[in-house]
């Protein structure tokens, strides 16, 4: 029997690509690894890996059950359990949802190797991600097709990096052949909530401790270069395309842009979820002009169809029911930004909305550092350091900036910056 293993099992990897593959048909199963999170992983074994899925659609909510999981491990207290899965011949394909942290990669887009995750693996044994793909991957004796679903510019070339360079780093042989195609994926997926958990449970008529709720809409397009067989996917509306690149640009320039513009910007004017967001007027202008500069950056290959696809995260965005929080969007900025608003203005130059979505971020951390609240960011500490010995907006304006990637980006930017800091902070 065909066999997916998942890196990183979480509410996203069970709305999107096990959905895809439950509705692609044929026999494939899938080991789901948890790697940290002892009470989710305790949740799915009690319940066979199995788990109701709500799809909230314009006619209300529908309820499927998904039982691919047949097999789940804890990375965490098992490393050497999932390095030996990894490895299993039935494994044709490893997926991965880690977020953008989880591939420990540096300011060049390498693997970082003074990274704390990954000098422990080298030293200690693997439990990242990284680390245990790598382990894994160089146990087997055929290839597999790697898949990042995480909403990292060039994931598959990224991780196929990170992995050669932890390979390298540890004295491992990669099989030959092994491919880690590009991927673009988009299903907006709230975390789980009691709310939630009861009005999927009173429309299945079943009680679940690990529901998942999404969104009706959902998009995955995967560049054509696989190892081997892999599910027919296209069956269930996934894209196999021979470049990425162009919607992979318009998914994170236009719908992760908004977003991150919309957390920082929502939650400093008192606003609790995305759908609170965008209906204010003048975040929902500033959304407006953030998609005006992205789109003079979007390639020629996906501009006539990105007005349809603007109006249709509008709608996305609109609806109350998904109860999607702006501070679940607000974590890992320093990560999110480089990949989401930089380019705009590395590409078109300063550009006022993206400047202002900067902005945003900054005032955010301005403000949380303040009321004394924990930022949810890998770059916390270094961050919280910045804002102590910072002499003044503008000083902490070319620091923040400087970690996300800009420098001396025009004269008088910075000056702008913190007038725009200034502004949203007070």
């Amino acid at each position: 029997m065909p066999r997916i293993l998942h890196l990183g099992l979480g509410n996203f990897h069970r709305a999107h690509q096990a959905w895809h593959t439950a509705h692609a048909g044929g026999d494939w199963r899938i080991t789901g690894v948890v790697m940290g999170n002892a009470v989710l992983f305790a949740t799915l074994s009690t319940q066979n890996g199995a788990y109701h899925l709500g799809i909230r659609g314009p006619d209300g909510l529908t309820v499927e059950r998904i039982a691919l999981h047949d097999r789940m491990l804890l990375a965490r207290e098992d490393p050497q359990g999932v390095i030996a899965a990894i490895s299993e011949p039935d494994v044709q394909i490893v997926t991965l949802t880690v977020t953008e942290k989880g591939y420990c990669l540096g300011s060049d887009g390498r693997l970082d190797p003074d990274h704390p995750a990954i000098a422990s693996d080298l030293a200690q044994g693997p439990r990242s991600a990284i680390g245990l793909l790598a382990h894994g991957l160089a146990a087997r004796e055929a290839p597999v097709t790697v898949i990042s679903c995480d909403n990292v510019s060039g994931n598959g070339h990224k991780l196929r990096a990170a992995v050669s360079d932890f390979a390298c780093a540890a004295g491992l042989t990669l099989p030959t052949g092994t491919r880690f195609p590009d991927t673009m994926v988009d299903r907006i997926t709230p975390a789980t909530t009691d709310a939630i958990r009861a009005e999927i449970a009173a429309a299945s008529g079943a009680e679940d401790a690990a529901p998942v709720l999404t969104e009706a809409f959902s998009e995955w397009v995967i560049a054509d270069d696989f190892a081997g067989p892999r599910p027919a996917w296209e069956r269930a509306g996934v894209e196999i395309v021979p470049d990425v690149a162009p919607f992979e640009m318009r998914k994170l320039r236009l719908l992760n842009a908004a977003h991150s513009y919309l957390a920082y910007a929502g939650l400093l004017a008192g606003h609790r979820y995305v759908h609170e967001a965008i209906a204010d007027p003048d975040l929902r202008a500033g959304v407006e002009r953030l998609w005006d500069e992205a789109q003079a950056t979007l390639p020629e290959a996906v501009l006539p169809t990105t007005p349809a696809y603007r109006d249709a995260l509008t709608r996305r965005f609109g609806v109350a029911e998904m109860r999607h929080e702006l501070a679940q969007i607000a974590g890992d900025g320093s990560l999110k930004l480089p990949e989401r608003i930089v380019p705009l203005i590395t590409s078109a130059g300063v550009t006022s909305q993206a400047q202002r979505a900067i902005a945003a971020w900054i005032a955010f951390v301005l403000c949380a550092q303040d009321r004394g609240a924990q930022l949810n960011d890998p770059n916390a500490d270094r961050i919280a350091g910045l804002v102590a010995k910072a002499d003044g907006t503008r000083a902490l304006c070319a620091d923040l900036a400087a970690l996300i990637g800009l420098r001396d980006i025009a004269p008088g930017w910075l000056d702008s910056l913190a007038a725009d800091v200034d502004r949203l902070a007070g």
